[in-house]
């Protein structure tokens, strides 16, 4: 007899019980994770972006205009105004920069090649393409793009398009942070806000230091508008109109959707607001007083 059942006999003999294995259940199996969709292939070896090989063929867009500034700077407000002129079509922020290709095969990436582009050359005839409908579709001559993050690509919307214009807006560092701060003040707190539109700033100072372009800052604009359009126009080589003055009439309200421009009730006025007082010298943060020197602010 094995020692266990010598145990269980005397254990039995002695309590009325025995000892068993208890079977545990099953474990039932881990949850496979979500499969994920495939992993975007690399790049195209050697893709960098280039000028079009032939302006004529690879371009729809004549002389497209590009506002370059952070976010909360009144690029809505801007895009509004010139959104009213006759000959100028400005729609909402497209974001056109992140829409890229996917050469997901061998076959379409030899195809690619065999026809002369690589892959910023397909994206640029993409990003061309879609604000070219765009403007067809307004019956406008001219394209004005506003989305703030373009900041961050000046250098490749300069290559895209070697005819591009380009607006700087300008703001208070300060009023453009606690603006955005004030947009959503859980999410967004103030020392965020800072470093955040920082990047945008930066950004911009880089491009207005390297591209020539057209100056503008919020606060003349919203003090003296007319003044300020009729600067831009006369760059734009468009006579001034009237009716930029009152955007209201020649934007839709579906035109002010967060995500896609602003979307407040100040902008939703459809008349220019006076804008806030500008800060103290001595309350900009640190990391904003060397670009608000350079801008003219302190």
């Amino acid at each position: 007899m094995k020692w266990k059942q010598v145990v269980n006999t005397t254990l039995e003999g002695v309590t009325g019980y025995t000892i068993q294995r208890q079977k545990l259940p099953t474990r039932p199996a881990a949850p496979q994770p979500k499969p994920m969709g495939p992993p975007m292939p690399a790049r195209l070896e050697g893709d960098v972006a280039r000028p079009p090989t032939d302006l004529e063929a690879d371009r729809l867009l004549r002389a497209p205009v590009f506002i370059l500034s952070p976010p909360r700077s009144g690029s809505t407000l801007l895009r509004s105004m010139m959104n009213s002129h006759s000959q100028l079509h400005s729609p909402i922020e497209t974001h056109f920069r992140r829409i890229s290709t996917n050469l997901n095969t061998d076959p379409v990436r030899q195809a690619v090649v065999a026809l002369g582009h690589n892959q910023s050359d397909v994206e640029h005839l993409l990003w061309d393409r879609l604000l070219h409908r765009e403007l067809v579709r307004s019956g406008k001559p001219t394209l004005v793009e506003k989305t703030p993050s373009n900041v961050f690509a000046w250098k490749r919307l300069s290559i895209c398009w070697p005819d591009a214009r380009f607006v700087f807006l300008l703001r208070h560092p300060l009023s453009i942070a606690r603006s955005w701060h004030e947009a959503d003040p859980v999410k967004r707190p103030m020392h965020e806000a800072v470093r955040h539109t920082f990047q945008y700033m930066k950004y911009l100072e880089e491009a207005r230091h390297r591209l020539p372009g057209h100056e503008i800052t919020y606060e003349r604009l919203t003090a003296d508008p007319e003044s300020e359009l009729r600067a831009l126009c006369a760059t734009l080589g468009i006579p001034f109109e009237d009716g930029m003055l009152d955007y209201g009439r020649h934007n839709k309200p579906t035109d002010f959707t967060k995500g896609i421009g602003d979307w407040r009730d100040k902008i939703q006025s459809g008349r220019v607001q006076p804008g806030r007082e500008l800060p103290a010298p001595e309350e900009v943060p640190e990391m904003l007083r060397d670009v608000a020197q350079k801008w003219g602010y302190i």
